[in-house]
Order: C-alpha cells, then sequence, then structure tokens
C-alpha cells in the first residue's frame, strides 16, 4: 500500500504519519496478497475535534471509513476498526455465497467484484425520482434557496457559465460549490 496522507488544519508530523501507516498496513492481513493501491488518508481539524478520513480504492470495490473525535490517535484506532468491519462483511457475503452454490471456499482476494455487486443490489435502490427545471441563478442565490428549502444541496444552473453546479452545506457550517470540470 501506498499512503496518501494531508493535513487540514494540522500538521501531520513524523510521528502522526507513522502511526497512521502503522495501524491502516494491519488491513493486509486480510488479504492473499498486500493490495497494490493508494491509500488515501485526509486528517483535520475542526472546533477541537480531529476528524480522519480514510479511502482505499481496490479493484471493483471501495473501502472507506470516516470517524471524528477529540483524541486523533482514538480516531486512526476507530477509523481502523470501521474499515476491518467493511471487509469482514464483504468476506462473509462472500463466504456464505459459496457455501449455499456447494463450491469451495475462496480466498477474499480474488472475490472482490461479486461482493461489490452483492452489495450494490441489496444497498443502491432507487427509491424516488424528482424531475425540475434548473433556475438560472448565482451561487449566493443557491445558497438562500437551499437553505429556505432545508435541504443540504441544492442543484442550479449558473448564469455565469450555464453550466450545472451544486451548491451544498458542508459539516463545519459553512458552504460548498461543485462545478464541473471540462
Amino acid at each position: 500500500m501506498k499512503f496518501n496522507i494531508r493535513g487540514e488544519n494540522i500538521e501531520v508530523t513524523g510521528a502522526i504519519k507513522e502511526y497512521v501507516e502503522k495501524k491502516i498496513s494491519k488491513l493486509e492481513r486480510y488479504f492473499d496478497s498486500a493490495p497494490n493501491t493508494d491509500v488515501h488518508v485526509n486528517l483535520s481539524v475542526y472546533n477541537d475535534e480531529q476528524r480522519i478520513e480514510v479511502t482505499i480504492p481496490m479493484t471493483n470495490l471501495l473501502l472507506r471509513g470516516e470517524v471524528q473525535h477529540v483524541d486523533l490517535y482514538a480516531a486512526v484506532d476507530l477509523v481502523v476498526d470501521k474499515l476491518e468491519r467493511q471487509i469482514r462483511k464483504h468476506k462473509t457475503k462472500i463466504n456464505r455465497k459459496f457455501r449455499q452454490n456447494g463450491s469451495p471456499k475462496h480466498a477474499f482476494a480474488e472475490m472482490e467484484k461479486e461482493a461489490r455487486l452483492a452489495e450494490d443490489e441489496n444497498q443502491l435502490e432507487i427509491v424516488r425520482t424528482k424531475r425540475f427545471n434548473l433556475k438560472p441563478m448565482d451561487s449566493e442565490e443557491a445558497i438562500l434557496q437551499m437553505d429556505m428549502l432545508g435541504h443540504e444541496f441544492f442543484v442550479f444552473t449558473n448564469d455565469d457559465s450555464g453550466e450545472t453546479n451544486v451548491v451544498y452545506k458542508r459539516r463545519d457550517g459553512k458552504y460548498g460549490l461543485i462545478e464541473p470540470h471540462v
């Protein structure tokens, strides 16, 4: 695993980096061979709360965990626990599937695709569709509309660029803007 560790409002010291790499590397024991992937780790501090986000993109599987805690080292431990639960969940689904079919037990690393497909079937069901006209407006008006509706995000057409944009409310109470990259 190759680590990409970034800090937001926090300096990533050698000790922090070493601790994060040591803890997340323990996840390799769940695989036949160490995954050749980049591990993205974002550390941030907001209002005396430490937050860690870990994303491990793998072949047809995305492991992701996010934890907030007052202690950074405790947050690292908790996010590793969360990722371990995700791995065990996928591994259990795969093994159960093959036991039911009478097939021999296969290694987790070979079955990531099937696990992802099984999870997608169970969890990614669209239960409602909305259609509406996108009114041209600036981002400030879009934020006002979003707040008025009590939503966490709002889709609109940017009157300057003519592109479809999204404004959203961040966890820190501020606002974000998503623009398409051409």
